[in-house]
């Protein structure tokens, strides 16, 4: 047998996943707000692209005189500032109206829990070492209001006594809101208290002895200790469930909230549904003519042309990546409009289980493309704000042999746990029953399973004495 080495030339067809096909498939699973921080930067690195503007200020305001009546003032104040010296001035603009708000009545940013507590602290008559010790015990304060750590560590970390600490972490405790500095949840709710001058006889007691027991609704139990009726401890109870267990919450930074911007529009119109893709906070680009026109010069260096010609093939695939990923989300979002319409009409009882195959088959496209348009995005409806994969979502059967989506049954299962007797709740398996009335067979256990994805106690805790 001899061993050779031969050439061969043989064709093949093969998929490669180029830069540009890359960019269309991140451009596809980016939310409205990231698809605008994305355009934002490829309007700084390739100059062939511009956003499409209107008439400029200048002549904007021109305009705006003329409506109201106004004629322009004939000395150019910006070239008479200019010659005096005053290059750099910041621009500003006169409120147009009376009802137009003022600049003091915008506050920029709401203080944090720490920034509260410090100006509290601020106000204080302290020494120097007490007020470096409240400094220091306010920045170990958590977002929900509790020191983190104990007085003794911490006395140890800063160098003084604990006693110091105690005392000043009792000043800490008195300011707003009420319960801020506790170390455990049983301090928080007794300072509370300690504040309120309608507490509950049983209360005190109960938070300081039994707050584990109540938390597990075991008020018989606590009733026979304390030897009293069952129905004051449950008196109690209600009066303490008043009470705020994370008082850092009630103090925070609007920063920290989060918009929701709808990607896609859904809007009921004689009786049909229409898809608007939200385009708004995208800017609408565009190619520079300049740049286009630039190319067919013979003027041009070969590094030049080379350049220009990049930077517009550049540009005119992002205007297709962006226009593609406009026509999949519109298919994608009608296609489930289509399927989920009773939900549309009638409402979260009738969502009906959706899988990502029924919607690619349905327009023809990959399981994945499906999967990437639905990813990050939020869909405003008649009915709510809801992210789009909200409508896939698995399901049983029926006794008719109907899908019954997994959302439809936990919304049938909060209504009749909303309308139970409180003093005889209902068990899992009488919920079975009851859903079984309502042509939904399931298990106690998936019952129980649904029921905690709900954040919804068992039967035992949701019972009234």
């Amino acid at each position: 047998m001899r061993i050779s080495y031969d050439l061969k030339l043989e064709q093949s067809q093969k998929l490669i996943m180029t830069p540009e096909l890359q960019q269309a498939i991140n451009l596809l699973q980016l939310s409205a707000l990231e698809l605008q921080a994305y355009v934002q930067n490829e309007l700084l690195s390739n100059p062939a692209l511009e956003i499409e503007e209107g008439e400029d200020g200048e002549k904007r305001t021109d305009e705006l005189a003329a409506n109201e009546g106004l004629e322009k003032d004939p000395i150019d104040w910006l070239e008479y500032l200019r010659d005096e010296g005053f290059e750099h001035l910041p621009s500003f603009r006169l409120r147009q109206n009376e009802n137009e708000l003022g600049f003091d009545y915008f506050l920029s940013k709401e203080p944090t829990l720490q920034e509260h507590l410090l100006f509290q602290l601020g106000l204080c008559k302290l020494s120097s070492t007490e007020k470096r010790i409240g400094e220091f015990l306010v920045g170990n304060i958590d977002q929900h209001g509790y020191l983190k750590g104990d007085t003794g560590e911490l006395a140890l970390l800063i160098g003084v006594e604990q006693s110091e600490i105690v005392a000043v972490l009792a000043i800490i405790q008195k300011f707003d809101p009420i319960g801020v500095g506790a170390r455990n949840l049983q301090e928080c709710l007794l300072l509370q208290i300690q504040e309120r001058g309608d507490a509950h006889p049983l209360a005190i007691r109960i938070i300081s002895s039994y707050l584990a027991d109540v938390a597990e609704n075991k008020c018989k139990k606590v009733a026979a200790e304390l030897g009293v009726e069952p129905a004051e401890v449950q008196a109690a109870l209600d009066y303490i469930r008043t009470l705020e267990p994370k008082p850092g919450r009630l103090i925070g930074d609007v920063c920290d909230v989060r918009y929701v911007v709808p990607d896609v529009v859904v809007e009921k119109v004689a009786g049909e549904y229409i898809v608007l893709v939200n385009e708004q906070s995208t800017p609408r680009l565009s190619v520079n003519p300049y740049y286009r026109a630039l190319l067919g010069t013979e003027s041009s260096e070969p590094s030049t042309n080379s350049f220009i010609k990049n930077s517009l093939d550049s540009a005119l695939w992002l205007l297709r990546s962006i226009e593609q990923r406009r026509l999949t989300l519109y298919r994608v979002t009608a296609s489930i409009v289509e399927m989920q319409r009773s939900f549309f009409d009638e409402g979260i009882k009738h969502l009906k289980p959706l899988i990502l195959r029924q919607i690619a088959d349905n327009i023809g496209v990959h399981e994945s493309t499906v999967s990437r348009a639905a990813a990050n995005k939020f869909v405003q409806t008649p009915r709510g704000v809801f992210p789009l994969k909200f409508f896939f979502c698995s399901g049983v059967e029926d006794f008719h042999g109907t899908a019954v989506s997994s959302e439809s049954i936990k919304s049938h299962l909060r209504e009749l746990i909303n309308a139970e007797n409180a003093h005889r709740p209902l068990s899992d398996q009488k919920l079975v029953v009851l859903l079984a009335r309502r042509d939904i067979l399931l298990s106690r256990r998936t019952v129980a399973k649904y029921r905690e994805e709900l954040a919804i106690p068992s039967s035992t805790r949701r019972k009234r004495i």
